[in-house]
């Protein structure tokens, strides 16, 4: 009985023994299939929620195309999607939670300025990479810059803001208008292009006649436009989203005062065309997309997305286009990377030895250790509201559209 007994326990010793052996042999390969965790942060909901749903929905678009062509280094992209409400303090949690408990390698979003500044820090100090690919606060990539800090892990694929001031201001003067007023909401994201118009008018010697603020949700804003009325104001410069900006073109019409209106890009959001209608005609603002099918890239991309999505045009275009292109330029970094680390895919963004064909541009190099915004000047052109779609304000523009616009060398 005891011999047998011993014989039962050797075994298991031996059975035990092959499992481990089996399982030590095989758990690399086991890891390897493992996916590729990138967060993916936006607003889904609320008043930003055409800026968020598009961005997401292009990220899922490349995700799958990336995914159904052997991913990256042989696993499967994994997006990990929150809703950050376009509220500071949920972006905040939401990046915490994505690093702490997701372990997200990278993180792809933000719509909103504020939103971004109160939670990419938290990326920073885990040394994780986070891609904006829609906010366009000029702060954003200069939170962590050097000489303060020794490495930056933020980086961006959208027009920032003193590259948007600059376009608007100067089309303003260009076009013979002298006295400008801005209308900018009271988010961090408004506030801070206030100031970046600001700056560069007072570079150019002038100041605006007006300078008013409004509040998210305000639906009349008749007091501020009367400022601008009374003095003489001859164009007005606005910086907010979508419903806000709609609202001061229905104000103008309410008011049987109509002057031109130059926005930052969110003009160009579905919201705005649904809000003001036939008084949101003629409105111009910068773009870095145009909704066209010249190049075969954006006619792929398009088709694709409205029948993935089953629409006939994308909410907010520019989201959607940056979005989808933010996810091909993490994927050539992690690439390069060969590794998951954060400091790795870092370090590969900023040296990128691939081409990386978007629906924006073509990339080249787009990021140095000091430069991580891919866009120039160059490479943004006007958009214009007519009759419910967002089309090239410049004829010049329209007949060049299939000529792919790169950034300039002295960008970088």
């Amino acid at each position: 009985m005891g011999g047998r007994i011993l014989l039962i326990t050797r075994r298991a010793f031996v059975g035990a023994l092959f499992a481990a052996t089996a399982l030590a042999t095989y758990a690399p390969a086991f890891a390897q299939e493992e996916p590729i965790k990138i967060g993916l942060s936006g607003p889904y909901t609320g008043g930003s929620s055409a800026m968020g749903v598009s961005m997401r929905d292009g990220v899922r678009l490349a995700a799958a195309e990336i995914n159904a062509n052997g991913g990256v280094l042989g696993r499967q992209i994994q997006l990990v999607e929150r809703d950050d409400e376009a509220k500071n303090e949920v972006g905040a949690q939401v990046a915490q939670e994505l690093i702490d408990k997701e372990e997200v390698v990278a993180t792809l979003g933000f719509i909103n300025t504020g939103v971004a500044l109160a939670a990419q820090r938290f990326y920073q100090e885990a040394e994780i990479p986070v891609f904006n690919n829609v906010a366009t606060g000029t702060v954003i990539t200069n939170q962590f810059a050097a000489p303060d800090y020794d490495a930056n892990y933020v980086f961006r694929n959208s027009a920032y803001d003193v590259l948007q001031a600059g376009m608007m201001a100067d089309e303003a003067l260009a076009r013979g208008h002298k006295n400008i007023a801005i209308l900018a909401d009271s988010t961090n994201y408004g506030q801070l292009g206030r100031e970046d118009l600001e700056k560069y008018l007072d570079a150019k010697g002038l100041k605006p006649v007006a300078v008013e603020k409004f509040n998210i949700k305000d639906v009349d804003m008749t007091a501020q436009l009367l400022k601008a009325q009374q003095a003489n104001a001859d164009v007005i410069l606005a910086y907010g989203i979508g419903p806000e900006l709609a609202q001061i073109a229905n104000g103008m019409a309410k008011l049987g005062w109509r002057v031109p209106m130059i926005t930052s890009w969110p003009a160009s959001m579905q919201s705005f065309i649904d809000i003001a209608g036939a008084n949101g005609n003629g409105v111009i603002m910068p773009q870095t997309f145009i909704e066209d099918e010249t190049l075969p890239k954006r006619k792929a991309f398009l088709e694709s997305y409205y029948k993935t999505y089953n629409v006939k045009k994308i909410p907010t275009p520019v989201a959607g286009a940056q979005g989808y292109d933010s996810m091909y330029l993490m994927a050539a970094a992690i690439t390069q990377a060969g590794s998951t680390d954060g400091p790795a895919i870092r370090e590969a963004l900023e040296n990128l030895n691939s081409t990386v064909e978007g629906v924006v541009t073509t990339y080249n190099k787009p990021f140095t250790a000091t430069d991580h915004n891919a866009i120039s000047r160059n490479m943004v052109v006007f958009g214009r509201v007519q009759d419910g779609k967002i089309v090239y304000d410049k004829e010049e523009d329209a007949k060049n559209a299939g000529v792919v616009r790169v950034k300039e060398a002295s960008a970088n």
